[in-house]
């Protein structure tokens, strides 16, 4: 057994199986475990930090502040539910978002790492705070992606591409209507006295 898959098991949640259900390189999924997981801690106290800008009368970094905390619950919730094992629900939602797609992880992370950019714009805590989690999504988007092809897939596409031999299926803009005509300058239409 590899040193990666003894630390697969290592890291599996119980009662899962162990196989790899896909072809997403381990790099990438340690990297989005662990990089959610250390960028969560940070917008947390990140978070916890820019509220105090309330004591100079910055309500948008107080609200942008609260919003990165819990966008960092979120995803400590989502990535490593041990630590949050007091909570009650935390495993039942962990196992279900563990479930669902990687792009899902990617727009939930991104979707919420945004709103504290535009809250409290100039602020180096919510750049970096939520820049971390912003980052997470972007690598669980780059796992949704899928594994690049082959370089021999990639040499023959190229090459079928370079000889001009490659023929679309149908037109390009056949699907948009089926009744289009034309564009064409023919005068005013007559007029019927």
């Amino acid at each position: 057994m590899s040193f990666a898959n003894k630390i697969t098991m290592l890291w599996a949640r119980p009662g899962a199986d162990n196989d790899q259900k896909d072809d997403v390189p381990w790099t990438l999924r340690y990297a989005g475990r662990g990089l959610g997981t250390i960028g969560s801690f940070i917008a947390i106290i990140l978070g916890l930090l820019n509220c105090t800008g309330i004591i100079v009368a910055q309500v948008g970094c107080l609200i942008a502040g609260v919003w990165q905390m819990f966008a960092g619950f979120i995803v400590i919730v989502c990535e490593a539910p041990c630590c949050c094992f007091f909570i009650d629900y935390v495993q039942a939602l962990s196992e279900k978002i563990e479930g669902r797609p990687y792009w899902n992880k990617a727009a939930l992370y991104i979707g919420l790492s945004l709103p504290p950019f535009f809250l409290c714009f100039l602020s180096m805590s919510t750049l970096f705070g939520s820049g971390m989690i912003f980052a997470t999504g972007i690598i669980y988007g780059m796992m949704a992606l899928g594994k690049k092809a082959s370089i021999d897939e990639m040499r023959t596409s190229a090459a079928t591409l370079e000889a001009g031999s490659f023929q679309p299926n149908s037109a390009p803009r056949s699907n948009l209507v089926t009744n289009e005509q034309p564009f064409s300058f023919t005068g005013p239409p007559p007029l019927n006295n």
